[in-house]
């Protein structure tokens, strides 16, 4: 079952529970979804960790665990989607999303090179910002969505697998 694959990698609710450094948060970890490997907060976690992995601003993770916390998602899967954006994808990504927001508003391509300085952010900011955030937001909902159904349409099947296999050895014990 998916349960048990994720359940695997994700930390135990317990453990999570008496973390010293995380005692102060207890009432808000008491959700029931936050830990929960079910349908529902899986599929909504890889939408809210997809989107804001697109997102290009600073704080994802705490944006997708704010945002866990508020669609009550599972939390650790959530904040784990978000490094899709990490120091290695994250200049193709949103080369790729600039080039996205180029097409969808109909501008002109500006070739430029990245480079990671304030004056850079300044000059070229203000040229590639709409863009950039346009696909970058456009992507992050399409990606977002299309891994919120294909979670679910997994779970389902895998589901219904294990039904069909359990119906098979019932019958064979008839």
């Amino acid at each position: 079952m998916p349960k048990k694959i994720l359940g695997r990698w994700l930390p135990a609710y317990s453990k999570i529970k008496k973390s010293p450094a995380l005692h102060w948060m207890g009432p808000i970890f008491a959700r029931p979804n936050l830990f929960h490997i079910n349908r529902a907060s899986v599929s909504t976690s890889f939408f809210i960790g997809i989107f804001v992995a697109f997102l290009p601003i600073p704080g994802q993770t705490l944006i997708a665990a704010f945002l866990a916390l508020l669609f009550s998602s599972n939390l650790p899967i959530a904040v784990a989607l978000v490094w899709i954006s990490n120091p290695l994808t994250i200049a193709p990504l949103f080369i790729f999303t600039y080039g996205i927001g180029v097409l969808l508003l109909g501008m002109e391509f500006i070739d430029f090179t990245l480079e990671f300085s304030w004056s850079w952010i300044i000059t070229q900011g203000k040229l590639i910002w709409l863009p950039l955030l346009t696909g970058s937001f456009i992507t992050g909902l399409v990606c977002g969505s299309l891994g919120y159904i294909l979670i679910n349409l997994l779970w389902k099947w895998k589901v219904q697998k294990n039904w069909v296999a359990r119906q098979g050895k019932r019958e064979d014990c008839d």
